[in-house]
């Protein structure tokens, strides 16, 4: 670690936040300009609508999603005429706010005007999504899936995927949103920094068991009940490389903007987190996308009251060891010299 910056040359930047450097002139850099902006909830329901106008049926992963306030009126007349249509359609919406993170703010509603419109969303602004009602379950407990992409260069588009993530499931047993059960986070949220505090949080020491798994551990579950895996995958794959698509045309602007062509700096890759919810009937839905995915191996454990240690967690030494050596090696510096 360089706190005060280095004065030779590296191969590899590897950047704890973002990308913010003007004098870099050779090697990598582990953070593409504008990624943290263009993954925003706001920028990034944006970007996936834009694509949904033009290829319905192509962008169809992602939920219905409106900005908040500047699209309050929009969002409650549409809901209006799409349940005076089907008055059988009694949907759930889930409010984000734009740059939270770790489950802050989250919460869910039944109807337009419960919306809490009070200063904070003057001054916070959010996305609010179609919350999906059917998700798949295992073991009763809804989950979703952190996976890992590399995106290793712009132009040519070059993205990895890595072959296993992880799988962060709620420690309530799932119901469908009703009035009553709105407000339970751990039976709805699956992010793993809210559901921790639970009682009911299992640390597991292996990969298939507690509050966190591998992805891959899912899988075997799923193939073993006869789904098709391997189209579950092409699905998965699909859809991280049309979201990426999506995010390209300004992240180009972004990085010839920092980094003009001509002129000596370096070149950019990135490890993003792609959070994925499985529908019931296996469908993969995109939640958000994160530009800094967490990349800690042990958990922290609450030994008394206020008192916490460090524990190694085998899920996620498992899952980061390899990507963090995969993306390594497929960045390689030296594979040109050699």
């Amino acid at each position: 670690q360089f706190p005060f910056g280095r004065r030779l040359p590296c191969d590899i930047y590897w950047h704890g936040v973002s990308f913010h450097d003007n004098d870099i002139f050779s090697g990598q850099v582990n953070k593409f300009p504008g990624m943290t902006e263009m993954v925003r909830k706001i920028t990034l329901s944006r970007a996936v609508r834009t694509m949904q106008d033009l290829f319905p049926l192509e962008y169809n992963f992602y939920p219905r999603s409106w900005i908040l306030p500047e699209e309050f009126p929009i969002f409650v007349a549409e809901v209006r005429m799409m349940k005076d249509s089907d008055p059988s359609w009694k949907p759930t919406f889930i409010v984000k706010p734009d740059g939270g993170c770790q489950g802050d703010g989250i919460y869910l509603i039944k109807d337009p005007s419960d919306i809490r419109l009070t200063g904070s969303i003057q001054s916070r602004p959010a996305v609010v999504q179609e919350y999906i009602c059917k998700p798949l379950l295992v073991d009763k407990l809804k989950f979703d899936i952190r996976l890992y992409v590399l995106l290793k260069s712009l132009e040519p588009l070059e993205i990895y995927i890595a072959k296993d993530g992880l799988s962060r499931f709620c420690t309530e047993p799932y119901q469908e949103p009703t009035l009553k059960n709105l407000h339970q986070v751990f039976m709805h949220l699956t992010n793993y920094s809210l559901n921790i505090h639970s009682g009911n949080f299992i640390h597991s020491d292996s990969v298939n068991t507690g509050s966190k798994r591998t992805f891959s551990s899912i899988l075997c579950r799923l193939s073993s009940r006869g789904a098709d895996v391997k189209k579950l995958w092409s699905d998965i794959i699909s859809l991280v490389i049309k979201t990426i698509i999506a995010l390209t045309p300004e992240l180009k602007v972004y990085y010839q903007s920092d980094i003009p062509a001509g002129k000596p700096g370096p070149t950019c890759f990135q490890i993003l987190g792609f959070d994925i919810l499985l529908m019931k009937n296996l469908k993969p839905m995109l939640l958000e996308v994160n530009a800094n995915p967490s990349m800690r191996i042990e958990h922290e454990q609450e030994l008394s009251p206020g008192v916490f240690e460090n524990v190694p967690s085998p899920v996620d030494e498992e899952v980061k060891v390899a990507v963090i050596r995969d993306t390594l090696r497929l960045v390689d510096p030296q594979k040109k010299k050699r």
